[in-house]
């Protein structure tokens, strides 16, 4: 599992084909691949770290809050070409990506992991689909998040 982790002050996605459109205000848009490899200990261990994250400012301008200190939300988004390989030619390889049956179980198992075990209100975008995501970023801070091997 491969995550990028954004500190916003608003995130949205919108799928034209379908209507569907979600939005946060502060917190965290994060982007996710599923690989093969992934397991229900990968998903915790990523609910666990994506919330706890200090990358939020304190009274003093330290990043020094999470998540949860704020009271923020969570936009997560499916992208499978975190995956990507470029080391070769000019075309990226997604091999590294899990197949979609096996990710979406993953991805939604995320969301899920990330409300039921510590609260945060989640927003999906669709999986699969082709979305317009658009966000606010603030610091910036962003991160690329992988769980130890």
């Amino acid at each position: 599992m491969k995550a990028v982790v954004t500190r916003v002050s608003s995130a949205s996605v919108a799928v034209e084909a379908t209507g569907h459109h979600e939005a946060i205000t502060e917190g965290l848009l994060v982007l996710v691949s599923i690989e093969p490899k992934d397991t229900a200990e990968t998903i915790a261990w990523m609910a666990r770290k994506v919330t706890h994250l200090r990358i939020f400012p304190d009274g003093d301008g330290r990043m020094n809050r999470s998540l949860l200190d704020q009271d923020g939300e969570v936009l997560l988004i499916s992208q499978f070409t975190l995956s990507g390989d470029c080391t070769k030619g000019h075309r990226p390889s997604f091999i590294r990506a899990a197949p979609p049956e096996f990710a979406e179980p993953l991805y939604l198992a995320l969301g899920e992991a990330i409300h039921a075990e510590y609260g945060i209100m989640v927003r999906y975008g669709v999986f699969g689909a082709t979305m317009r995501v658009s966000s606010m970023n603030e610091g910036p801070i962003t991160l690329i998040v992988e769980p130890p091997n």
